[in-house]
């Protein structure tokens, strides 16, 4: 078997039942804990729906989809080993990787928080998301500040 997932073993999700969209079961599925489906899907629709009251849209897809759009990286950097020191690269990101780290940036920083339910963490962070801030956006930047302060060594990307 391959390290990297070559195009044939990578499966696309079925879209979720309410809105019909692979992003939201995606959520879904970064958000599931202990396999408890039913649970993670309730708290990523009631996340939604807050963030759609919140953000004062009618449509709580397009919030969300605004908001990973903010998220999204452009690059991100790797360590390689040359010369017998580690450089931080930077390395464009494509694909499956671009969605799997907004997924998961979004998910730890609303895991992050504390001292309300779940739902209304990560409704928060897309929310903040939305509006161009909150940890998932600054981790981006973050990332990418790294990329930026690298670039002397992009000449080693292969």
């Amino acid at each position: 078997m391959p390290r990297k997932k070559t195009k044939s073993l990578q499966r696309e999700p079925n879209p979720d039942r309410l809105y019909s969209s692979v992003l939201v079961q995606r959520l879904i599925h970064k958000s599931m804990k202990d396999g408890k489906k039913s649970s993670a899907e309730k708290a990523v629709y009631m996340a939604m729906e807050f963030a759609a009251e919140k953000a004062k849209s009618k449509n709580p897809l397009e919030v969300l989809e605004a908001a990973f759009d903010n998220v999204l990286p452009a690059f991100e950097v790797k360590g390689r080993r040359v010369g017998g020191s580690n450089l931080q690269v930077p390395y464009p990101v494509q694909g499956h990787r671009r969605t799997h780290l907004a997924m998961m940036w979004f998910v730890s920083s609303a895991r992050s928080k504390k001292g309300m339910p779940y739902w209304k963490r990560l409704g928060t962070e897309i929310v903040d998301a939305y509006n161009e801030s909150g940890s998932a956006v600054k981790k981006k930047e973050e990332v990418h500040k790294m990329a930026e302060a690298n670039r002397a060594f992009a000449h080693f990307a292969r």
